[in-house]
C-alpha cells in the first residue's frame, strides 16, 4: 500500500505510473479519477452537471422501474447503475502500475441486494492504455444475477478544437438508430434515428441533449473517440476504446458540459413493462456458486 497518499479533503486514492502515464483511483467506488496518457488529461473533473468521473456500475446497469428491484417475491431499493460506485473498497494489491480493490457483500448491502457477491476491479497502466477488468465472484449458495460496466468521462474537446469536430468511428458497421428512453429511464421498443454513416458517428451537443445514445448487442469491439479529421486520416491524437465481455455501449453527455462519457455495459435499463424477478430481466447475467466472470475495457491514446 505504499502508492496510497492522502490530499486534503479527498479519499484515499492509489497512484499509478508507467513511464509518461499516470492514473489515480480512489478507494471510494474503486473509481478511476484521473488518466495521463501521451501528455493529455484524458478525464473530465467533476462539477455541478454530473459529480463523478468514472463510476464503476454493479449489480445492476441502468435505471430499475421504480427505484427497486423484485427478488423472489420481495422488492428491495436499487438506485441507477447499482450501488458499487458509493462504497469503499478495499486495495488487495498494488505495484507502480497496478491495482487490484474488492467490495464484497455486508448486512447493508443485502438490504437492496440479497445476494452474497466478491467483486474485484483490476488496473493495469502502461505508458500507452490503461486496462480496467472487472472480475465478480459468486461465493454463494444459489445463482447470481447481475450487470455491471464502466463509465468514463472524458474531456470532450480533449486535444483542442471545438466540440463538433469530433467524432466516434466503430470498427464495423453498426445499425443507425438507438432505443427511445420512456421516462425513468427504461428502455421502450421504440428506435430513434441518429447521424451514423456506416462506422463514423458525428458528434454534437445538439445530438447528445436529448438523452444517451445506447447501443444494444453492439458489433463493434473496439472503437475510437477523437477529431473527425484525425479518424479520418488515421493520424492525430485519438482516444482508443476495446472491449472484453462487454456487449453493449453508451455515449451519454450533458450539454454545455464539456465531457462525453464512453460507457461499456453487460446489461441495461428495465425494459417499458417489465415487472419481473430481477432475475427475469433482461440482459442480466447469472453466475453459478463458486464460478467467476471478468469484463474488461481497455483505454489508449494513439497520437
Amino acid at each position: 500500500m505504499s502508492n496510497q497518499t492522502l490530499g486534503p479533503g479527498d479519499p484515499l486514492r492509489i497512484h499509478l505510473a508507467c513511464g509518461g502515464a499516470s492514473a489515480s483511483i480512489a478507494l471510494e467506488g474503486a473509481e478511476l479519477q484521473s488518466l495521463h496518457l501521451g501528455g493529455y488529461d484524458l478525464l473530465r473533473e467533476p462539477d455541478a452537471a454530473w459529480s463523478a468521473t468514472s463510476p464503476i456500475l454493479f449489480p445492476i446497469v441502468g435505471w430499475a422501474r421504480d427505484g427497486e428491484i423484485r427478488v423472489a417475491g420481495q422488492t428491495y431499493p436499487m438506485g441507477v447503475h447499482g450501488f458499487a460506485a458509493a462504497q469503499t473498497f478495499s486495495c488487495l494489491a498494488c505495484s507502480s502500475d497496478t491495482a487490484t480493490f474488492q467490495l464484497v457483500d455486508t448486512d447493508q448491502s443485502q438490504q437492496s441486494y440479497p445476494f452474497a457477491f466478491d467483486l474485484r476491479v483490476h488496473y493495469r497502466l502502461s505508458e500507452i492504455a490503461l486496462s480496467t477488468f472487472l472480475e465478480i465472484r459468486n461465493p454463494g449458495q444459489t445463482s447470481l444475477p447481475y450487470a455491471c460496466g464502466f463509465h468514463p468521462g472524458l474531456r470532450w474537446p480533449f486535444a483542442g478544437g471545438a466540440a463538433d469536430d469530433y467524432a466516434i468511428a466503430f470498427d464495423v458497421d453498426e445499425v443507425p438508430s438507438v432505443p427511445v428512453i420512456a421516462p425513468g429511464g427504461l428502455f421502450s421498443s421504440e428506435r430513434r434515428a441518429i447521424p451514423l454513416n456506416g462506422r463514423s458517428l458525428p458528434l454534437s451537443h445538439a445530438l447528445m441533449a436529448q438523452e444517451a445514445l445506447c447501443f444494444l448487442n453492439l458489433r463493434s469491439q473496439k472503437l475510437a473517440f477523437g477529431k473527425a479529421s484525425d479518424l479520418q486520416t488515421n493520424s492525430g491524437p485519438v482516444v482508443e476504446f476495446e472491449f472484453e465481455n462487454m456487449p453493449h455501449m453508451a455515449l451519454w453527455a450533458k450539454p454545455p458540459s464539456s465531457f462525453l462519457c464512453v460507457e461499456a455495459w453487460t446489461g441495461h435499463g428495465d425494459p417499458v413493462g417489465f415487472r419481473g424477478d430481477l432475475a427475469d430481466k433482461p440482459s442480466m447475467l447469472h453466475l453459478q456458486p463458486e464460478a467467476s466472470a471478468t469484463h474488461g475495457m481497455r483505454i489508449a491514446l494513439r497520437s
